[in-house]
């Protein structure tokens, strides 16, 4: 089943002097089954982070059009769109952007607070979300009090608890060691056998490695896109390294 479809996106953007015009996004048409795990990357002022926005509802196209799961975006009322992200996207973001006077327990039921759920719903989600990322024993810490990895797990945590259609991750490693990054991954690679949809824009060929399918953005339109079908992750590695080489060179991948 199909969860979301982008069909010929296109964002400008008019500068302040000058009045220029940048055409950040020309055409960007694609679509990502339920349960799926897609990578989106390319060199930047590709436009992978305008697309990102635009899927996240946090900007709006100047033509084409956005549909999530039988939705068009461009139907949701401005006033409604903070609720509609909340019941239906996760966020996992660079910089984790939890509360540090929060402590892990209360930035990750946040969403659900502002939804308006009740302290028992609240309670019966949080520790099986929290178990599955390994932060069961620290939720009452504070983000200051944990690793980097740790505050990603959370911030993972956050977005998983409101049973989100799709978790938008914008470069979710950026900000991790390696060790604190491939722990991620694996979480990210064991969320989606239970069957989440995952849409991760990274410029780490490793993360991308994890994913089912690879998107490659190049002015402002997909150009190209690799699926890993048997592949290993070292084997995928290798075929979205090859791939980005092309893309270096400004040749035709095949």
């Amino acid at each position: 089943m199909t969860i979301l479809e982008v069909k010929d996106l296109k964002k400008t953007y008019t500068t302040r002097l000058g009045g220029n015009q940048v055409q950040a996004l020309k055409g960007v048409t694609f679509s990502a089954e339920e349960g799926e795990y897609v990578a989106i990357m390319g060199e930047s002022g590709s436009g992978k982070t305008t697309l990102l926005n635009i899927l996240a509802a946090l900007d709006k196209p100047t033509g084409g059009s956005v549909t999530l799961d039988g939705k068009h975006l461009s139907e949701v009322k401005d006033a409604a769109l903070a609720s509609f992200r909340r019941e239906n996207l996760g966020f996992v973001f660079q910089e984790f952007n939890l509360l540090d006077t929060f402590s892990l327990k209360d930035n990750i039921l946040l969403p659900l607070v502002l939804s308006g759920k009740s302290v028992s719903e609240m309670k019966t989600r949080l520790l099986p979300v929290a178990e599955s990322l390994g932060i069961g024993d620290i939720l009452n810490k504070y983000p200051y009090e944990v690793s980097g990895g740790q505050k990603q797990r959370a911030a993972a945590a956050r977005a998983l608890i409101t049973h989100p259609k799709i978790i938008l991750a914008d470069e979710p490693t950026g900000a991790l060691d390696s060790q604190s990054a491939s722990d991620l991954l694996r979480v990210f690679e064991k969320i989606n056998r239970e069957g989440q949809t995952i849409l991760m824009v990274t410029h780490s060929t490793d993360a991308a490695s994890h994913a089912g399918r690879v998107l490659f953005i190049r002015d402002g339109v997909v150009f190209h896109q690799i699926y890993k079908g048997n592949c290993s992750n070292e084997q995928f590695y290798q075929k979205i390294s090859d791939t980005l080489t092309m893309l270096k060179k400004g040749g035709e991948v095949k």
